[in-house]
């Protein structure tokens, strides 16, 4: 299973960017399709996931300005982000778990992307 993330860039507060991952090879029936991001010094954190089921969660500090979405016949998953701030800033990952149980946990993916730069200036 390959993960590979598109769509960062740099950006102003109050812009939007859209992120793209897909995900090609063996992928299982049920999935989860995760996004994470991390800031210089600091850990890896959840920002929102999609399962095989449609569900999806988010971290509070995003809601009602991300907006996670797939399209199953891509395998492709999308991550609107909108209303960005300078602390939106971060190496943004995708990654993909063959469970669609436990979403906001990193160590419960299974497969990584190399992360897409997303840097939002005031």
């Amino acid at each position: 299973v390959q993960v590979l993330e598109s769509g960062g860039g740099s950006v102003h507060t109050g812009d939007s960017l859209k992120l793209s991952c897909t995900v090609s090879g063996n992928i299982a029936m049920n999935y989860a399709s995760g996004w994470f991001r991390q800031a210089p010094g600091e850990e890896r954190v959840f920002v929102a996931a999609i399962t095989s089921t449609g569900r999806t969660e988010y971290t509070n500090s995003v809601k009602g300005r991300f907006t996670v979405s797939e399209d199953k016949i891509n395998h492709t998953t999308f991550l609107e982000m909108n209303n960005l701030q300078p602390e939106d800033t971060a190496l943004y990952y995708c990654a993909h778990a063959r469970q669609k149980t436990l979403v906001r946990v990193a160590g419960a993916y299974d497969y990584w992307g190399q992360g897409t730069q997303v840097t939002v200036s005031s």
